[in-house]
């Protein structure tokens, strides 16, 4: 079930990103979108809270890869 999960936000996210984000943007947004989908769908906290940061840290760094054009709504990290 989780799998389906995945698969189906990863697809909707593939689907629904804007035109002009570069392919390291669209990719990271897709990781990042997954983990979040991980993070809601487990019972543990702790878990959720460590696989929201890591998509944090996805969605800054492609944010920072493609020369600052996409940053304006990306979380910081800190």
């Amino acid at each position: 079930m989780k799998k389906f999960a995945i698969a189906a936000v990863a697809l909707f996210a593939l689907t629904g990103v804007a035109a002009c984000e570069s392919k390291a943007d669209k990719a990271a947004e897709v990781q990042a979108d997954a983990l979040e989908a991980q993070a809601a769908a487990t019972s543990n906290e702790a878990a959720e809270t460590a696989l929201n940061r890591q998509a944090d840290v996805i969605e800054q760094q492609a944010g920072n890869a493609d020369g600052g054009a996409t940053t304006q709504n990306t979380p910081t990290t800190k």
